[in-house]
């Protein structure tokens, strides 16, 4: 059974849309990311057994339909029964029990999957810190808040976006003197770490991408694959083995050899991988396939090998996600997590 909904966890990550039915109103907020996979739509998270998904959900069409029944809720695929016992549950801020914050969509660089950067300017919410300490007492008030997580695109410069999580952080951590804080900025030197540690932050994700140089240099062309690379060994020795990760995006034409390897090194140094299957959608097509062509189709297979590779590798090093409380991971909505998901 827990093998079975692995399986159509995996088929939710890589499919389309949930179709609601016609004249259903959503029980929580409907969720608008400028950050992630779901960056630019609107989305709701589906639980069921120990799993849940984030999902585009649509009035129009969908490769899903949420079924309204007597005793809860289902999903169908294609017309077909799917899932039984689905509940729908609140996002905080991004995401369920989590408030998660994009400081600012906005990006200097031009990474080839990310959506940010290409949302109308009317989706960048102008967030100050003290409207983000605000959005978080409020949220505590009503719903179970576990962590809160600061992502970025860089504006104006590295120093400057630096500057800007240090400032919220710092904030945060005034008016909440025990929650965990992650934060995924990008930064350029050891400096950057340890101010981003002095200000409070318990956990920080550095992002290498792919596993391959020539890959990274395509989709990533403006940044520095041996600079991340050093950067997270400086930030395990800042920040602790265990509570630095990374987002490793697979699909874009690396091999699963090439993922074991970097996994390897990865945690060998004491950094937890997070992987994440590639999307493409309507507004990063173009840019993808000008920079790495068409990829094969990807399938749940391969991404439930990966994971299983990832938490196999993890338990060699003494690794777990469990430790996380901020972030991607803890969230899970997104990707097959290690030691919560299988």
């Amino acid at each position: 059974m827990e093998e079975d909904l692995i399986q159509k966890k995996a088929l939710l990550i890589l499919g389309g849309p949930v179709r609601l039915p016609k004249g259903f109103e959503f029980p929580y907020r409907v969720s608008h990311s400028t950050a992630g996979p779901g960056a630019g739509y609107g989305s709701a998270v589906f639980a069921f057994g120990y799993h849940r998904v984030k999902k585009t959900i649509s009035y129009d069409d969908g490769e899903f339909e949420l079924v309204v029944g007597e005793n809860g809720y289902s999903l169908t695929r294609n017309g077909e029964p799917f899932l039984e016992n689905v509940e729908l549950r609140p996002v905080v801020f991004h995401s369920p029990e989590q408030a998660f914050f994009n400081l600012d969509p906005r990006c200097m660089y031009h990474c080839a999957y990310c959506t940010s950067p290409l949302l109308p300017k009317d989706e960048f919410k102008g967030l100050t810190d003290e409207r983000i300490v605000s959005l978080v007492k409020d949220a505590r008030s009503v719903q179970k808040v576990v962590s809160v997580s600061l992502t970025s695109g860089v504006v104006g410069s590295v120093d400057s976006t630096v500057d800007r999580f240090v400032s919220c952080v710092s904030a945060l951590r005034k008016e909440f003197p025990d929650m965990p804080i992650g934060i995924e900025p990008y930064v350029a030197t050891e400096e950057h770490l340890r101010r981003l540690k002095d200000a409070g932050a318990t956990e920080i994700k550095l992002n290498l991408e792919s596993p391959d140089r020539e890959i990274f240099e395509k989709v990533c062309p403006e940044l520095d694959y041996d600079g991340i690379w050093h950067l997270l060994q400086l930030a395990v020795k800042i920040f602790g083995k265990g509570m630095v990760s990374s987002n490793i995006i697979f699909g874009m034409g690396e091999t699963d050899e090439e993922i074991e390897k970097c996994f390897r090194k990865l945690c060998s140094m004491g950094v937890v991988p997070t992987l994440r299957a590639l999307r493409f959608n309507s507004m990063n097509r173009e840019n993808l396939e000008k920079a790495i062509g068409e990829q094969e189709k990807m399938t749940p297979e391969r991404v439930i090998s990966l994971a299983k590779m990832q938490k196999r590798i993890m338990e060699e090093y003494g690794l777990t996600t469990l430790n996380l409380h901020t972030m991607c991971i803890e969230c899970t909505c997104c990707d097959l997590v290690p030691f919560r998901d299988l």
